[in-house]
């Protein structure tokens, strides 16, 4: 890839983030893919040569980002670790494939090793990121309203268990969210709770 190649494809990938940050609201919440959705999609072994840009491209809106929330990052990250494998001859036991009992995925091992530096953070200068909010009812209904809302998939809340409880946790975890996001996705979360409670008094 030339200079003037690599200038051009670098605005079209500012686009391409930009286009997602504005339509993002239009994509799906939660994914349909299965853990393991990933790896039969892609070539088990490094390619041998490259593909074309459009092709990247190509293969991430389809195959990457309809898994983004998850698993898709993780699972390529452990697919491409088994390429280095192969490259480096290492045994099938330090693989992630079925044959194997080792693998990894890749570690931003400076980021990690900072993160604990965050407790020192002036919060008034990092600005609004992150909300939780717990809500907490009897353990069925929880059970009965996580499943509502994530089957809808226009929000995703993850549950936790605090000595027997049965707790839905509301994390807003992006600079991007706005007082409107959140206003939406409670209103949602309250009229699915109401639908709940009207389904356990009948």
């Amino acid at each position: 890839m030339n200079a003037s190649e690599f200038r051009r494809r670098g605005k079209e990938m500012v686009d391409y983030m930009a286009n997602y940050m504005e339509g993002i609201e239009g994509r799906q919440v939660y994914p349909d893919v299965e853990p393991g959705y990933l790896r039969p999609l892609i070539p088990a072994a490094a390619p041998q040569e490259p593909d074309t840009f459009e092709d990247i491209i190509n293969d991430v809106e389809k195959i990457i980002m309809p898994g983004a929330a998850s698993p898709a990052c993780t699972e390529l990250e452990t697919v491409m670790m088994d390429w280095l494998g192969k490259m480096l001859e290492l045994p099938k036991a330090f693989l992630n494939e079925k044959a194997g009992e080792g693998g990894g995925v890749i570690q931003m091992v400076a980021t990690l090793g900072t993160t604990t530096c965050c407790s020192f953070d002036n919060l008034l200068e990092v600005g609004p990121i992150w909300l939780i909010t717990d809500y907490r009812g009897s353990n069925k209904v929880n059970e009965a309203l996580l499943q509502r809302i994530n089957s809808a998939k226009k929000i995703h809340l993850v549950p936790c268990h605090l000595r027997d409880k049965f707790v839905l946790r509301f994390a807003i975890c992006s600079r991007t969210v706005e007082s409107a996001h959140v206003q939406r996705a409670w209103e949602h979360i309250k009229e699915l709770a109401a639908d709940v409670l009207r389904a356990e008094r009948e």
